[in-house]
Order: structure tokens, then C-alpha cells, then sequence
């Protein structure tokens, strides 16, 4: 069930923007890259996103439960 309310809001979460950090080192790196190495380099951007979406995922769902606790702990 909480993964279906996560699901649901996630629309509502604003993503951020690359930093200008990123953009000044990651920009000048991928376009001295061949083709190839500019597909491996996204497969690798894809699998960090993935990760970090995934740590998103279990971050809401533990303060969602830790969330509960304390509304139960309060009603004692």
C-alpha cells in the first residue's frame, strides 16, 4: 500500500535540476567520447538514476513507517 500512495504522488515530487557542476564535468567529458562510449556512459547515468530512485522509494517508505509509529506512540 505504500508503494501505490509513493506511486501516486510521485508527480507531485519536483525533481531537481543538474547542478552546474555536473553540466561544466560532464559535458565537456561526453563530448570527448566515441559513440559507443557515449552509450555506455548513459546506460551508466541510467543505472545511477535507477539507484538513486530505488533509495528514494525505501526512504518513504521507512519515514512513512516511522511516521506511523509516532502518531501511535502519540495517541498512548
Amino acid at each position: 500500500m505504500i508503494d501505490m500512495i509513493y506511486n501516486f504522488r510521485q508527480g507531485d515530487i519536483h525533481t531537481a535540476e543538474f547542478s552546474d557542476e555536473f553540466n561544466e564535468l560532464c559535458i565537456p567529458f561526453e563530448n570527448s567520447l566515441s559513440e559507443e562510449q557515449i552509450d555506455v556512459f548513459h546506460k551508466i547515468l541510467d543505472c545511477v538514476s535507477d539507484t538513486a530512485a530505488a533509495e528514494m522509494r525505501a526512504a518513504y517508505k521507512v519515514g512513512f513507517k516511522d511516521c506511523v509509529a509516532l502518531m501511535r506512540e502519540i495517541q498512548k
